[in-house]
């Protein structure tokens, strides 16, 4: 099968087209003809294993040391459909749409990926796609979406309360907009350019350009801020953040010193560690999107032969919303 190679650490162009065995299921594993995949600004952090040295070893550790494994595959997100199964699933058959991630397993940016069908409780994990979407549509959904679910979630956001999205124009902040506004909250969204006329579209009340516009100066307060790029010192954004608010900080593998600091020296509630998602997750989102309370957001589309230009674009930072690669040629719902 044809697959993106992740030959070593470095810049987009360390990843490479080739061709791998394709993968058989064990008795409790799914194979998935994968028709969409994405690429994250996460997904670049690890390709280059950017991170400060005391992260940037574990996860050497885990990918290996110099370079990554033999048939290292990156990717996490996915969209596809079943193809076959070991004999131990139960929850599936041949043919489902389905939607989901690998995880730190890695592998989506491929034709084919094999992974264990999980309790609906457990992290990870896939679940039937939503109907009303395509498929590159849906493979946007598991990572930002359960995401912004994640913290939202965490931050106890009530209807009425006022939260500040830093970084929204981007694959997590364009669902905890929406999120958001679905659990009753005043939404100001902060990004730049063209991405601010999305951010309206997708129901923020105000939007901040922060090329023109510092938030960290007004004369409005919040109950929560939600860092999602972890680019404002906490000093400053907590002169906008109530005595009783909650700092979200959803970077910590880049920002984790900063975020220990804050978290021992503040008396607001802070909250910072990496995201994690169930299955539960994942069809509580394939419903709200079935009842048309949340959609995704889309920059581009790039053939699998091209990730090394994915890559380079989602690194210029001006990614809106999404980026997703088309690996099959179904891309339109099944009616």
């Amino acid at each position: 099968m044809k697959a993106i190679l992740w030959t070593k650490y470095g810049p987009p162009n360390v990843l490479q087209l080739g061709d791998v065995e394709k993968p058989t299921p064990k008795e409790n594993e799914v194979l998935i003809r994968i028709i969409a995949s994405t690429v994250t600004a996460g997904d670049c952090e690890t390709r280059s294993l950017d991170f400060p040295i005391f992260l940037s070893l574990p996860m050497r550790l885990w990918l290996g040391g110099r370079k990554p494994k033999e048939n290292t595959i990156p990717g996490t997100e996915l969209a596809g459909e079943i193809e076959t199964m070991g004999k131990d699933v139960r929850g599936f058959k041949v043919g489902d749409q389905v939607f989901g991630v690998a995880g730190m397993a890695f592998g989506t940016n491929a034709e084919y990926i094999c992974l264990p069908e999980t309790p609906e409780d457990m992290q990870g994990g896939i679940a039937i796609k939503p109907t009303n979407m395509s498929y590159e549509e849906a493979a946007t959904v598991p990572f930002g979406g359960r995401d912004a679910l994640h913290f939202l979630r965490l931050a106890e956001i009530q209807g009425g309360e006022k939260i500040l999205i830093n970084g929204a124009g981007g694959s997590i902040g364009v669902f905890a907009v929406q999120l958001a506004k679905y659990f009753g909250a005043e939404v100001t969204a902060v990004d730049s350019g063209e991405k601010l006329k999305i951010l309206r579209e997708i129901g923020a009340d105000y939007v901040i350009d922060y090329t023109k516009e510092d938030f960290t100066k007004s004369n409005q307060v919040y109950d929560i801020i939600f860092d999602i790029i972890g680019k404002i010192s906490f000093s400053k954004s907590n002169k906008v953040l109530k005595k009783n608010g909650t700092y979200l900080l959803a970077n910590p593998l880049s920002q984790m010193i900063r975020g220990l600091w804050v978290k021992m020296t503040s008396k607001r509630k802070v909250i910072m560690q990496t995201a994690s998602g169930t299955v539960k997750d994942l069809i509580f989102l394939r419903k709200l999107i079935e009842a048309g309370e949340l959609k995704t957001v889309i920059d581009r589309s790039y053939p699998l032969e091209e990730i090394v230009e994915a890559h380079k674009y989602v690194e210029t930072g001006r990614k809106k919303g999404n980026l997703v690669i088309a690996v099959g040629d179904n891309n339109k719902p099944k009616v």
